[in-house]
């Protein structure tokens, strides 16, 4: 049996993830707190909600919130949970057909870790792949960027990102890297209605070499001609984008099945 190990994410700030955390009840918030000035205004709905639950609420100061706070802005409210528990690779990759992965190969920022969460659970995807080192931790700025995705969407981590993407292969998935100097046009790809690994490579490097051998394809986002001379994409932009074209290929009507 392959037992789920922690993925961090103990301390919670933020109104949308707080909330996320405490509504999806998939781990347990231990301590809320609020701030005294909003707990019955702004935060009222939340601080019900929590106490609803049986969390610990205490009222603070705006002070006190601050020097606990681990991001620019808690607003207002700051949660400790239990750490979020990673799933074993295989439950994603029996998620059915016409899944959606996506892995990150290197991704070290927090925020775009979040974001790319956030985009990955809006767009439909079954769950993120991460590696265990060379990976941005879930802190609280990447569960604030999150707005909550974190407390639903699947999080796989693996020892090794190309050892992972050749069993998403062997599961039956297309794997295909994002890379922005790739000859091919993801709007062109006909990888993306099956089941389908998106792998997104680093804030600096890209993807690295190993992993980049162990695509399917590689397929870049088109750029326009105003965009010479600004650069590609960030990371979580690319995420975006890429995810809602699959997302969009699917609620389209197609004779076509890619599946592998």
């Amino acid at each position: 049996m392959v037992v789920a190990e922690g993925l961090g994410g103990e301390q919670v700030e933020g109104y949308h993830a707080v909330y996320r955390l405490m509504d999806a009840e998939r781990r347990r918030c231990r301590l809320l707190w609020a701030d005294a000035r909003l707990a019955t205004g702004p935060l009222r709905e939340l601080v019900s909600l929590a106490r609803r639950r049986g969390v610990p609420v205490e009222l603070k100061e705006a002070h006190q919130l601050a020097t606990a706070s681990r991001t620019s802005s808690a607003q207002g409210v700051l949660a400790w949970a239990d750490p979020l528990s990673a799933v074993p690779l295989e439950a994603l990759l029996s998620s059915g057909a016409g899944s959606l992965l996506l892995v990150l190969d290197g991704v070290t920022d927090p925020g775009n870790l979040g974001s790319i969460l956030r985009s990955a659970a809006c767009a439909g995807a079954a769950g993120v792949v991460v590696g265990r080192h060379r990976s941005a931790p879930l802190n609280p700025a990447a569960l604030k960027a999150a707005a909550g995705a974190a407390e639903t969407l699947p999080i796989a981590q693996v020892p090794g990102v190309p050892s992972a993407l050749a069993a998403i292969r062997g599961a039956g998935f297309w794997v295909v890297g994002l890379d922005p100097a790739a000859e091919d046009d993801l709007w062109a790809s006909p990888l993306l209605d099956g089941n389908v690994a998106l792998v997104l490579g680093s804030e600096g490097r890209g993807l690295s070499p190993l992993s980049r051998a162990r695509c399917d394809a590689l397929a870049r986002i088109p750029m326009s001609e105003a965009a010479r001379g600004v650069g590609s994409l960030n990371v979580a932009a690319a995420c975006a984008v890429a995810c809602f074209e699959v997302a969009r290929r699917r609620s389209l009507p197609h004779s076509a099945d890619h599946a592998r």
